[in-house]
């Protein structure tokens, strides 16, 4: 019996499309994250942002913090809205991005937070290094050229 492809089975809770436009992404990764019940309820309603957030490696732990969850209204027991938050990777993974963030302007960016097929919560983050400006304006130069390449080939000009 052959085996199916799951990984592409999940529901995006929150994204940073930003973060492709400001840092060089290198390498990422898929860890878990440790939440209370009104929290992972309050992702369930879709009410997220992962925008200003950052990963950091801190006494042998990945934390991600300044992430947004908005509080879950029915809640008994409220959670705090941007807390620090504990990520579940592997003793070599956490090694591995402790060495990266200690290279010269390398980074732990979140990229996309979702429920998996199996209704865990994951969180996509990337090794990434900041861009310069006039690397911010190749990509745009590039993308522009790409949607005007499309045009042409559309329009058969």
């Amino acid at each position: 019996m052959a085996k199916t492809d799951d990984s592409k089975n999940y529901k995006v809770i929150a994204e940073n499309r930003r973060a492709r436009y400001d840092y060089a992404i290198e390498d990422d990764l898929e860890c878990g994250i440790v939440l209370s019940g009104s929290e992972v309820k309050s992702l369930r309603v879709g009410q997220s942002n992962i925008a200003d957030s950052y990963a950091s490696v801190e006494d042998g732990e990945l934390w991600l913090t300044n992430a947004y969850i908005a509080p879950y209204k029915q809640a008994m027991f409220p959670h705090e809205e941007r807390a620090r938050r504990k990520l579940l990777v592997s003793r070599r993974e956490l090694a591995r991005l402790w060495n990266a963030t200690q290279r010269q302007g390398m980074t732990l960016v979140p990229l996309v937070m979702y429920f998996n097929h199996k209704g865990r919560v994951k969180l996509k983050i990337a090794v990434a290094k900041g861009k310069q400006k006039q690397d911010k304006r190749a990509t745009e130069a590039k993308r522009d050229w790409g949607r005007q390449k499309a045009r042409l080939l559309r329009h058969g000009e």
